[in-house]
């Protein structure tokens, strides 16, 4: 074997003399009991591209963040603290059995993505100090910017579709929020319908923030010019502006639940389980999965791009994913975004639970 120090992780990659082994045999060699293994895969899975039957897809982008730097380097982030996490899930056993395979750092996707982020920090930095005076350098950097967010997006979309096109199912890892609108696009076109459960401190609906075409906080508004997104339930929302929560009162496809009202039916004694299954009755039958780790409550999630005070416990977020499943709701793709970069240890390691419990209800 030998061993790979490229880019910000290491891995051992089989020499070019060996030959792929079938999943079966490498089930047959592998100790689901044993030590964490940092051979490089998702929580030291034996599982290559070949093999696996989930493929997650990890997106380094977080250009249009307006709050902390990070998460493009979420997904390895991930990766890293992922051997900490044992493999029995007492949710969907033995799940992982069908191949979880994770790429980082897929080429293209995040070309260009750090020189683009300086060019748009510097203009949002513009913007906070109240300056609205003309100025045509940065009418041609937001321009810039745009575009190259663009690129992402149709790299996003075309990698995505070759996946499925090869048979696999595919889960995607951002980088900040803004890192799944090529993937809806893909599925857009794959499915005549489909709902979307967003969990979430942000409605995300902002019409281009701050300029930014494809900013992190326009994911579903951009999202829902789909025509094939029939639904977007919301949960877990706890900042949001004037413009949004208007949007989200016009438009019927969009039901949100606040932790405000989350919280009040907790105090009014309706018990997490049953709003639970009103929340996903209103779901169809094909539901995609977009969970922004800001949904939950900070102390899981310290580092990650915009932390708002609150949220979900982390059984609460994963109790409704069990219970999608439950439903027999059929799960079509799903995200991960947000998860703070390298070293950022507990954000890792909750970052990579949660995925493990996304990874189990799709294969499940």
């Amino acid at each position: 074997m030998a061993l790979s120090t490229n880019k910000d992780t290491f891995a051992f990659e089989p020499d070019q003399s060996t030959k792929v082994e079938s999943k079966e045999e490498l089930l047959k060699q592998f100790d689901a009991n044993g030590i964490g293994l940092q051979n490089g895969h998702f929580i030291g899975l034996p599982f290559g591209p070949e093999q696996a039957d989930l493929y997650l897809l990890g997106v380094p982008w977080d250009v249009t963040v307006s709050f902390a730097e990070g998460t493009s380097t979420g997904a390895k982030n991930i990766l890293e603290a992922s051997p900490q996490l044992d493999l029995f899930d007492e949710d969907f056993p033995g799940a992982w059995k069908r191949g979880i395979y994770l790429n980082t750092d897929p080429e293209e996707l995040g070309k260009g993505g750090a020189k683009m982020r300086k060019r748009a920090k510097l203009y949002i930095d513009y913007l906070e100090s109240g300056k609205r005076n003309r100025n045509d350098h940065f009418a041609q950097e937001v321009a810039d910017i745009n575009a190259a967010c663009k690129e992402m997006v149709d790299q996003v979309a075309k990698q995505t579709a070759r996946l499925l096109d090869e048979g696999k199912i595919v889960g995607l890892i951002g980088g900040d929020h803004s890192t799944p609108l090529g993937f809806l696009q893909t599925l857009a076109n794959r499915h005549e319908s489909f709902g979307i459960l967003q969990i979430d401190a942000h409605m995300d609906l902002r019409e281009a923030y701050e300029g930014f075409t494809y900013s992190h906080a326009s994911i579903f508004y951009n999202a829902l010019q789909l025509p094939a997104i029939t639904k977007l339930v919301q949960v877990g929302i706890r900042d949001f502006c004037d413009a949004e929560f208007e949007l989200s009162q016009k438009d019927s496809r969009i039901e949100t639940h606040t932790m405000g009202m989350i919280r009040g039916k907790k105090f009014d004694g309706i018990n997490w389980g049953a709003y639970v299954d009103q929340m996903i009755a209103t779901l169809p039958q094909k539901v995609y999965i977009s969970f922004d780790i800001d949904g939950l409550d900070p102390n899981f999630c310290p580092n990650t791009g915009t932390p708002v005070p609150g949220g979900l416990d982390f059984h609460e977020a994963t109790y409704l994913i069990k219970k999608i499943v439950a439903a027999k709701k059929e799960i079509v793709g799903f995200d991960l975004s947000e998860v703070a970069g390298l070293g950022n240890d507990w954000d890792g390691n909750v970052g990579a639970r949660i995925l493990y419990k996304l990874c189990g209800a799709i294969l499940s």
